[in-house]
């Protein structure tokens, strides 16, 4: 099943740049099953591909990418900076390692993966990804995992402001604090782990939207996203999957399922606590 592409959602980021609201991650996916599975992604609709250094399979992407045809103006890459790259001196040569395993001169997007705990680090990185920027090796620059207080610390360098801050963000885990946050400077809200690990999915909350509407848990759970405003990137490597998750656009949640899902907010988190994470 292939879903047009004119479908797909865009918004547009702080800096004018357009970006797919709807994006296809590789978080977890080995290497040697990467290039087939981003193929898979790319026939089925998507143009939005979410990598990172750390993934270990920017060279699959690469490959996946260089193999689809697509032209590149139609494609939408991310990619993001190891924490073990922060620093003036490293992050340079971080997106230059993953230029070259993805086989770009540029990318659509890159981020600072996570914070860590030196804030002095991370401060110097966003200098340098703002030079990157202007020598056009990412059209927009952003971060990932980044707190309201770490967020606040790049904004008051008084320079550029992140165009997305990608965050742990699921019915689970809303967020709001951060989500607002970003919304005050204009800075778009990336999801990742959308469906908390599929963690979600069996909630009676869940179910009973999906029974009123006639579609799977997944997409009552990635509809929710869309019209909370947030960027999505759910990773599947089962086709059919891929093509449901995409396949977004022909109903609304009505306001009783909206509330209902609103109301799952708790400490859900799946992933590592930003404030004290450091790789």
């Amino acid at each position: 099943m292939s879903i047009s592409t004119t479908t797909v959602p865009t918004i547009t980021l702080n800096d004018g740049t357009s970006m797919p609201q709807l994006g296809y991650g590789v978080f977890q996916i080995p290497e040697a099953q990467t290039t087939a599975a981003v193929s898979t992604a790319l026939e089925t609709g998507y143009r939005s591909i979410d990598t990172a250094a750390i993934y270990g399979n920017e060279s699959g992407v690469g490959r996946a990418l260089a193999d689809s045809g697509i032209p590149r103006e139609e494609l939408f890459v991310t990619t993001k900076l190891w924490l073990a790259d922060l620093g003036r001196e490293t992050t340079r040569d971080g997106l230059a390692a993953s230029l070259d395993k993805l086989g770009l001169d540029h990318v659509d997007l890159y981020l600072i993966h996570w914070p860590g705990t030196d804030t002095e680090a991370y401060l110097e990185s966003w200098q340098v990804l703002e030079e990157l920027r202007a020598a056009g090796l990412s059209r927009s620059i952003g971060v990932s995992n980044f707190l309201p207080e770490q967020l606040e610390r790049i904004i008051e360098l008084g320079g550029t402001v992140p165009a997305v801050n990608q965050v742990e963000l699921h019915p689970f885990l809303q967020n709001r604090e951060t989500a607002a946050v970003n919304r005050a400077h204009g800075i778009a809200t990336e999801a990742w782990s959308p469906l908390a690990q599929g963690a979600v999915l069996d909630d009676p909350a869940v179910l009973a939207a999906a029974a009123v509407h006639g579609v799977t848990p997944a997409q009552v759970v990635l509809r929710w996203h869309l019209q909370q405003g947030n960027v999505v990137i759910p990773k599947s490597v089962t086709a059919s999957r891929m093509a449901s998750n995409l396949d977004l656009l022909g109903f609304d949640l009505d306001t009783d399922s909206i509330a209902a899902l609103d109301a799952l907010d708790r400490d859900g988190r799946t992933g590592p606590f930003p404030g004290t994470f450091n790789g």
